[in-house]
């Protein structure tokens, strides 16, 4: 009955060793504490906020991460390969992914929001090869650097006030994105958008508080009184006149007249104001955004004036910005698939081969949003010259 039990639990669990090295581990009540040694938690916090208040920034990650495309890989012997195969196919990622894709997707959306990605592999209980991987939260984890100038040192960030170092650092995976020279910690993709994502973010804040003004009307109802006796009354004839005009303003689905005796003037609040005209500072933000992340325009949806010679040219660059990707990701499959073949005692060369990048849908789909835009503009001009000349 027992191995009844220790058999089910084992076809549940997966198979593999459930022992996270890098989990958090809450051991008291101030446990906060121990991540001031974590990698920038509260410069990770911000950019995550930057991710949630600006769309085109969530959107221009997302759109990375699918253009980095998929890969194959190719083993010297046939054993060797149908294993890789199944691997990649059915490892676990964490408690509800499926597939070494998965883990990549997660691991390179940190990498390019935080500047850091780390992972750990899990080994199977017999370990017979990597039963499970895991996208390890940053603030888990404390990096620092090693004995000499190119040695890494992985701390978990758990029990105690002190970190503790981990008891199997070869199955920690890091990479840092474009690190300063001497330092072990990258630099997040989002770098330098903090003060340009605060300056949009108050554009749009006024432009919401000036159409709750203006588009929702106030109305200023002006009472002057004439003669001694309006003077004398002037305060009831006041509240009269304010309890009239709430009731006529009233949205209860029927229409109201507003009727008035003596001088008595209405006039909308903010009427003689003009919005201002956001159009261009709110573009030159974003230039600097789209700047930075290092995607065209036309991908984002933006219709701004281009060529198609240009439009050729920025698919060039965006293709070798996602090779630069590429190569921070192939290191890590590599060492994956080496590790887990090693654990197999399969020692084969390998080799990783990615798919072609090819954006021409993408472009072609952004050119006839393009032309589409401008003749509605076209249009719409032609109407209003036909307009003014009648």
């Amino acid at each position: 009955m027992w191995n009844r039990k220790r058999k089910q639990t084992q076809r549940q669990t997966g198979g593999y060793s459930q022992s996270v090295q890098s989990g958090q581990i809450k051991s008291h009540p101030f446990h906060q504490l121990e991540l001031m040694g974590a990698i920038d938690e509260q410069e990770n916090r911000l950019f995550d906020q930057i991710r949630l208040s600006v769309p085109i920034v969530d959107a221009s990650i997302n759109k990375i991460i699918r253009l980095v495309g998929g890969f194959t890989l190719h083993c010297g012997d046939g054993e060797s390969q149908r294993e890789l195969e199944e691997f990649c196919r059915s490892v676990r990622v964490g408690a509800s992914s499926v597939g070494l894709t998965q883990f990549l997707y997660c691991y390179l959306d940190n990498l390019l929001t935080y500047g850091n990605a780390a992972g750990e592999m899990i080994l199977q209980k017999d370990g017979d090869g990597i039963g499970a991987l895991y996208n390890v939260p940053l603030q888990n984890l404390v990096v620092s650097q090693g004995e000499s100038p190119i040695g890494v040192q992985f701390f978990s960030a758990g029990e105690g006030i002190n970190p503790q170092p981990l008891q199997h650092p070869e199955r920690i995976l890091f990479t840092a994105f474009q690190p300063r020279a001497g330092e072990v910690r990258g630099r997040s993709l989002l770098s330098g958008l903090p003060f340009v994502s605060s300056i949009l973010l108050n554009i749009y804040q006024a432009i919401g508080q000036n159409f709750e003004r203006m588009g929702n009307l106030r109305f200023a109802v002006t009472y002057k009184p004439d003669g001694q006796i309006d003077g004398a009354y002037a305060r009831e004839i006041t509240q009269d006149l304010a309890n009239q005009w709430a009731d006529t303003m009233r949205d209860n689905g029927q229409v109201k007249d507003f009727v008035a005796v003596g001088d008595v003037q209405i006039k909308v609040i903010g009427a003689d104001n003009q919005v201002i005209d956001t159009q261009i500072p709110v573009r030159q933000m974003l230039e600097q955004i789209v700047a930075k992340l290092g995607l065209p325009p036309f991908i984002l949806g933006l219709s701004w004036s281009t060529t198609e010679r240009m439009s050729q040219q920025q698919a060039e660059i965006l293709a070798s910005e996602l090779e630069s990707y590429r190569e921070l990701l192939s290191s890590v499959i590599m060492r994956i698939c080496r590790y887990h073949l090693g654990l197999k005692g399969m020692n084969t060369e390998l080799e990783i081969r990615w798919k072609n990048i090819s954006i021409t849908d993408e472009v072609e789909k952004a050119r006839a949003k393009l032309l589409q835009t401008q003749a509605q503009q076209l249009e719409d001009q032609r109407r209003k010259e036909e307009e003014d000349g009648m």
